[in-house]
Order: C-alpha cells, then sequence, then structure tokens
C-alpha cells in the first residue's frame, strides 16, 4: 500500500476526470462500441475512499449525484470511449471458444501517478447491461455479487496481493433472474490492464496472426515496456507473465485464498487477481477444500491452484506460438515457474513462522504443521495470527494455540519442535510477534461475514457493507473494537455455498 505522502494532492470531480482510451485505439476487431444501459432510479451501495485516492478523484464526490449516475453507466464520462473486449478462453479445462465482455463495459483509463508502474487505470462498469458477448445472458451482475467483489477486492490489495480494485457498487430496485429473483448492481473495477490470457486464445484459435501481434505489442509496450529491446519479446513476455503468476498463487496459498474459477479468460496478463466470484478464503485447513459449488469435479480446489496456474501459462504459451516461433523457446520461458512458486512460497512460510534463517530442516517442520492443520480442522488465519503470541521459553501461555486443536498433544510435540527451531537462529518474542503480524492477517473475508452484509443490503442497510470495508483495509492491525470479526465462524456459516451464479 502507497503511503498518502505518495499519492498526489490533485483532487478531480467527476466531470473533470480526465479519461484517455489506449485499448479503443486498437483495430475495431479487438471490441464493440457500445452504451451501458440505464440502471433504474440507482442509488449508492457502497465506494471505496482508498481506490478513489488511486485516480485522483475526490473522495468527497462519493456520494454525489454526479458519481451515482456515471458509475450506474447512466451518464458518459467526458472524453470516454465505451467498449467490450472480445476474449476467448478455456473454462475447466476445455476450450469454450469464443467469450468476451458480455456484462463489462469499459469507460477508458485514467491517471494514476505514483501508485503503479503503469501510471494508468482502466476503469470497467460490471453489470451495466448487455453486449455482443454477453451469450443470451442479460448483462447484469447483482448485488449480492457486487457486493462480494467489492469487499475481495479491497480486502486482497490491503493484503498486499496483486489485485484489481474496486471503485464502487451502485445499486437498483430492478431485478433480474438467477436461481430466484435478486436486485441488480453495477461494481466499479479498475485495473492497469483487463487483457487476459484469454484475449491472446481468441486470436490464436482464429488463425490470425496479425492481431495476436498487435495485442502483444500492445501489452509490451503499456505495460512491459522494458521487453520492447529485448531481442526475443514475446518469449520474455511470457517468462515474465508466468514469473507474476506463479508469485501470485504462492500469495494466495499464504493467506489461504481459493480463486474459485481460475479459467484462461479469468487470468490477468499482468499477474494481477481478477475476476471475484465463487472465491472463498480458507476456514478449517483442508488443502482439498472446494470454493466454488460449481466446481464438481475440484479442478480449482485449493490445493490445485498452483498447478492450474501452471497450466493456464502453458495455455498461453500455445497462444504466443506463433509469435514466439519454436516450441523449445515456450518450453524455456515456462520452465522456471515451478521454482519460482516454490521460492515465493518457502519465503512466505518462513515469514509466516517468524523464521529469519533457512535451515535445511524447515520443509518438514512446514509439512509437520500443515498435516496437523489438516488433520484437526484448524481455523488457517486463526492459527498463524495466534502463534505469534508463543513464547520460547514458556508454553504455559499456549492454550489460546492449543485449544484449536482436538489432539493438543499434536501441538505440542510439534511446539518443541518449533521452539527448537527458532532458538538456533536466538528469535527474540517480541520482534517475531511484530513481524509475523504483519504478515499474518488477523481479519480476513469470511464468507458469513459477506453474507450479513450482503443481507443488510438487501434491506437498503448498507453500514455493514461499510464497517466491513473499514475492517478489511487495515487486516494486520488488532483493532480490538472489532475483534468479534476475526472470532471462529458460527455453525451456521458451514451451510453457506458460492457457485458460478452471479
Amino acid at each position: 500500500m502507497n503511503s498518502p505522502e505518495t499519492i498526489s494532492s490533485v483532487r478531480h470531480s467527476v466531470t473533470s476526470l480526465p479519461i484517455t482510451a489506449s485499448f479503443a485505439a486498437l483495430p475495431p476487431a479487438f471490441y464493440t462500441r457500445l452504451a451501458s444501459s440505464p440502471l433504474p432510479a440507482p442509488y449508492l451501495v457502497c465506494a471505496s475512499a482508498e481506490a478513489a485516492k488511486l485516480i485522483e478523484l475526490d473522495t468527497l464526490a462519493l456520494e454525489s449525484e454526479d458519481f451515482i449516475q456515471v458509475f450506474s453507466g447512466n451518464a458518459r464520462l467526458q472524453q470516454s470511449s465505451p467498449l467490450s473486449a472480445v476474449y476467448s478462453g478455456h473454462q475447466f479445462g476445455v476450450w469454450a471458444g469464443q467469450l468476451g465482455d458480455g456484462r463489462a463495459i469499459l469507460l477508458g483509463e485514467t491517471a494514476s501517478p505514483s501508485t503503479i508502474p503503469e501510471g494508468m487505470l482502466e476503469l470497467q462498469l460490471k453489470g451495466a447491461g448487455p453486449t455482443p458477448y454477453s451469450r443470451r445472458a442479460d448483462g447484469r451482475a447483482v448485488l449480492r455479487s457486487s457486493i462480494r467483489e467489492f469487499l475481495c477486492s479491497e480486502a486482497m490489495a490491503a493484503l498486499g496481493i496483486p489485485t484489481s480494485r474496486a471503485l464502487s457498487v451502485i445499486g437498483s430496485d430492478m431485478r433480474v433472474m438467477r436461481e430466484a429473483p435478486e436486485s441488480t448492481a453495477v461494481v466499479t473495477r479498475m485495473a492497469p490492464s483487463f487483457v487476459r490470457f484469454g484475449s491472446f486464445e481468441h486470436w490464436f484459435y482464429n488463425d490470425r496472426k496479425d492481431e495476436l501481434k498487435i495485442l502483444a505489442d500492445y501489452v509490451i509496450k503499456r505495460s512491459y515496456p522494458d521487453l520492447q529491446a529485448n531481442p526475443k519479446p514475446y518469449k520474455s513476455l511470457l517468462q515474465e507473465v508466468s514469473r507474476r503468476t506463479a508469485e501470485l498463487i504462492a500469495q494466495w496459498q499464504a493467506v489461504g485464498f481459493m480463486h474459485g474459477v481460475l479459467n484462461t479468460d479469468n487470468m490477468s496478463i499482468l499477474g494481477q487477481t481478477l475476476d471475484y466470484g465463487p472465491y472463498g478464503f480458507m476456514e478449517a485447513y483442508d488443502p482439498g477444500h472446494i470454493c466454488n459449488h460449481t466446481d464438481q469435479q475440484g479442478r480449482y480446489a485449493y490445493k490445485m491452484q498452483p498447478k492450474i496456474g501452471h497450466w493456464n501459462c502453458y495455455a498461453l504459451g500455445q497462444a504466443l506460438l506463433p509469435l514466439i516461433g519454436e516450441v523449445d523457446d515456450v518450453h524455456e520461458a515456462l520452465a522456471g515457474y515451478h521454482s519460482v512458486h516454490a521460492a515465493k512460497l518457502d519465503a512466505l512460510w518462513h515469514a509466516k513462522l517468524g523464521m529469519l534463517q533457512v535451515a535445511q530442516d524447515d520443509q518438514t517442520l512446514i509439512d509437520a504443521l500443515l498435516a496437523i492443520l489438516q488433520h484437526n480442522r484448524v481455523d488457517f488465519t486463526l492459527f498463524f495470527r495466534r502463534l505469534s503470541d508463543l513464547q520460547l521459553n514458556d508454553s504455559n501461555n499456549d492454550a489460546p494455540l492449543r485449544d484449536l486443536f482436538v489432539e493438543r498433544a499434536a501441538f505440542d510435540a510439534w511446539a518443541v519442535k518449533y521452539r527448537a527451531r527458532l532458538k538456533q537462529e536466538n528469535s527474540d518474542d517480541v520482534t517475531r510477534k511484530q513481524s509475523m503480524n504483519l504478515v499474518n492477517p488477523k481479519y480476513i473475508l469470511r464468507n458469513y461475514l459477506a453474507q450479513v452484509a450482503i443481507e443488510k443490503a438487501q434491506q437498503k442497510d448498507f453500514s455493514e457493507v461499510q464497517k466491513l470495508l473499514n475492517i478489511l483495509q487495515h487486516p494486520f492491525d488488532e483493532q480490538p473494537e472489532h475483534a468479534h470479526y476475526a472470532a471462529l465462524p458460527p455453525d451456521w456459516a458451514s451451510g453457506l455455498e458460492v457457485s458460478c451464479s452471479s
């Protein structure tokens, strides 16, 4: 997260927000220009002041009528060129053919100086009505899924995990049919680019090398400018995307996050978390956990995410093959994925455990811990947060940790080895606690917390959404007044299910 002094003091009103459109400068085959569909009687559900600061938008404008009209899709920003992009993709491992922005409309991009390397953020309305790529759907998003995407986008950013951001959710009493009738909403998403792996697959599978090259050159110039002088820019692009993807998924694993739908059309070419649908954060630790009720085969289970990330990078490599030229170069570009992922995850495990050095038997210690966490179904987030309170020379204070285990003796045996390992590097209780609490969040977006906020919002009470946002934007702080938001989930939460329906 950027400190306040790194963010420009310039503040735009909604109507003065400067918009450019680099994606719209691509040939017409890449998109369809269109206007969003009017949203009847829109109202503000929630907005992120932190996200607004990224685009130098005056936070006082977030509740204005101009803001509501523009980000519901009812009014157009000056100089914007609204469009929906075409792409294709593999869904659940099967080639799905042409997909595209079925309910997303790109408004353009605006400056984000001193906050991201690209210096620009694209603004996209999700749920703003049908597009040519809606595939007979209504192009709308429902309030439920819009709140979930908004909260998780901002929560992930606060966790330090690369992600698209969410500016706002604008609601309406207009209803659409899902499993049951639901009220609609439009969420405004922000990212340096919404280009996906599937954007490249689209041109490869349609045997259109010219468009493939145009897209690759566009991405390199805008997001990977250092590669322009590279003798093999497309190979290097694949290698860099693979590296970012490997590190991103390691970061997911370290906080117990599960994306739920890692299709190639949901994979960002920038290595950012994109398209929040049936996601979930691990509660009772289970590497086989499936957060998406639609995923009957468990393709996107927690333990599968690193492998699926690699699979998706190979799908991207195949799409880029006509530009890269040699199959061996594709394999070379992807060869480092597993080692990058393993190194990043190993560093994250060491940080979570407060271990500053790397020792020979550390992986054995980590594996043993994960095994007893799984066997005892220990809450993943609570365990690592409480672990920072462990004292090297006093096991009498271990009760809050031991109480998370059914078989307390298993934890006791592991803790003996853990303490011995910490003493090898002369670990200090106070310093270790401070460092561990900077990487082990106290607060995550548990499904039941989101559900409570959604149910209140469906009754026009948006206070819980805002409260939850405020808590999740400071996940590593103690916030004692909100301690119950970090407690074990209630029994009823085990019955919650999320799926691809939204």
